[in-house]
């Protein structure tokens, strides 16, 4: 079989430069002659991990779709399976690596399968060297810069009847008109910057998502009106570090300008993330605080409590710098909830250290947290640390803090008993089609019993109990 590998390199995906951002706005085209390359066939798509991975499946089943594929819910059903994957910590990686290698069996009982692995995982040189060795029923492997190329890629692995690897390390481009298909009718993500440049040093995805680069003002605002014009309620800007969005651009723009300039197109609710803690300014805070559609939840990770331990995290901030900005969103934004990220066992992290992050717990009483025990990245500069401290003790350490976490969103959510709270209705219950759920301005889950409530509505429902993560209610009517 005649292959062709470009494989990722991750000291190319480290080069960083002050060259222009490259923006793609050619309208994307499929020969005519490869649109019904999907007739009569079906693919199953699996997405693992962040939020912009969700977006990335979004343009894929666009693409997919332009092709003449049909979208089935079980791989079993599939003529095309594409895993979209995570790299940020090792045991996603395992259940990935895990799947793949259950879901060969497929490839007996349909030789045609064609398997595709792509996403964050593919930009990792050990993982694609992982891939070509092992699971030789894997069809294509592309990353995270080249979804545009899926057509070709298919059609080479198709008709030519060879592995195709393509993955690019490299800075990245923008690509504008793209396809996509939402899987919501009234909550969507927007990207506003991709990648990132602050090489925390136990993280891959400045190597696996390339350089900061921002979309241009008017192609976020296109999308966000067209979106309104559609009867969305809801958008979330993301990006892997949204607040640094602005700061490559020719043109002196903020995400704080950006911000407000989202809040003047009328969209009901206005969402982020996620924030780095360095680059959250007073004019940010501002602009949550004034506008009532920007809604009162940030997700502000600190990833530990221990100024020592940040530091060698490569955080570019300390807890008092971190406290300044909690103590100016709390005090400016009304009705304010928190969400973080926490990491236990980072290499050599003391007891003392652990105890610091839990005060930073008690301290900041987050309504919801986001725990994992330290995982090595290869090739990044935490991997190589020495460690002492046993897995053990990190479990124990991550079970003293879960508690801890436990008890705090359930002590937050039981002071919204008797509260009237907005709700955006996200529909019935899966389990119950007489109770309905959504989601509160602060971003707290409710399962309520309706009376006019219908999907992508906003309606006012009273809390009547809280649970740890999630509330009760009953809609008021209007």
């Amino acid at each position: 079989m005649n292959e062709i590998y470009i494989k990722p390199n991750l000291k190319t995906a480290q080069r960083r430069t002050k060259d222009e951002t490259i923006i793609d706005r050619s309208l994307f085209n499929i020969p005519d002659e490869y649109k019904d390359l999907g007739f009569n066939k079906k693919y199953y798509l699996r997405t693992y991990g962040c939020q912009a991975n969700e977006r990335d499946s979004e343009t894929i089943r666009g693409i997919l779709e332009l092709m003449s594929y049909i979208e089935v819910k079980e791989p079993d059903l599939a003529d095309l399976i594409i895993m979209n994957t995570c790299a940020i910590r090792k045991n996603a990686e395992d259940h990935v690596f895990g799947e793949i290698g259950q879901l060969k069996r497929l490839k007996y009982t349909n030789p045609d399968l064609m398997f595709v692995v792509c996403g964050c995982m593919a930009q990792e040189e050990e993982v694609v060297e992982r891939i070509l060795k092992t699971y030789h029923h894997i069809d294509i492997i592309f990353g995270t810069h080249n979804i545009h190329r899926l057509p070709e890629l298919l059609i080479q692995a198709h008709f030519n009847k060879e592995r195709v690897v393509e993955v690019y390390s490299k800075e990245g481009e923008i690509y504008e008109n793209l396809p996509v298909i939402r899987q919501q009718n009234t909550k969507a993500w927007v990207n506003i910057i991709y990648g990132c440049d602050k090489f925390c040093t136990y993280c891959i995805v400045p190597y696996t998502r390339g350089k900061e680069r921002s979309r241009l003002k008017v192609d976020i605002l296109d999308e966000i009106n067209t979106l309104i014009k559609d009867g969305y309620k809801e958008v979330t800007l993301l990006g892997q570090n949204v607040n640094a969005y602005g700061k490559d651009l020719v043109e002196d723009y903020s995400f704080a300008e950006l911000l407000e300039d989202v809040a003047k197109t009328g969209i009901e609710r206005i969402r982020f993330m996620t924030s780095h803690p360095w680059d959250f300014t007073d004019k940010m805070v501002d602009m949550i605080a004034k506008y009532d559609n920007i809604m009162p939840f940030v997700h502000l990770p600190l990833q530990s409590g221990s100024n020592e331990i940040l530091k060698l995290m490569g955080r570019r901030y300390t807890t008092e710098e971190y406290l300044r900005v909690f103590d100016q969103l709390r005090n400016k934004v009304k009705n304010i909830t928190f969400s973080t990220d926490i990491i236990v066992g980072f290499p050599n992290e003391t007891e003392e250290q652990f105890e610091d992050t839990i005060k930073m717990i008690d301290y900041c009483k987050f309504d919801n947290v986001y725990t994992f025990i330290y995982s090595p990245r290869a090739g990044t500069p935490a991997s190589r640390m020495e460690d002492n401290v046993t897995l053990e003790v990190k479990r124990n350490r991550l079970k003293i803090l879960n508690q801890k976490v436990a008890q705090y969103a359930l002590l937050n959510n039981k002071g919204l008993i008797g509260s009237i709270q907005n709700v955006l209705v996200d529909g019935p219950s899966k389990k119950n089609e007489h109770v309905y759920s959504g989601y509160t301005e602060g971003n707290k889950l409710v399962n309520f019993v309706p009376k006019n409530a219908k999907t992508g509505m906003i309606v006012q429902v009273k809390i009547t109990s809280a649970n740890t993560w999630t509330l009760k209610g009953e809609e008021i009517s209007s």
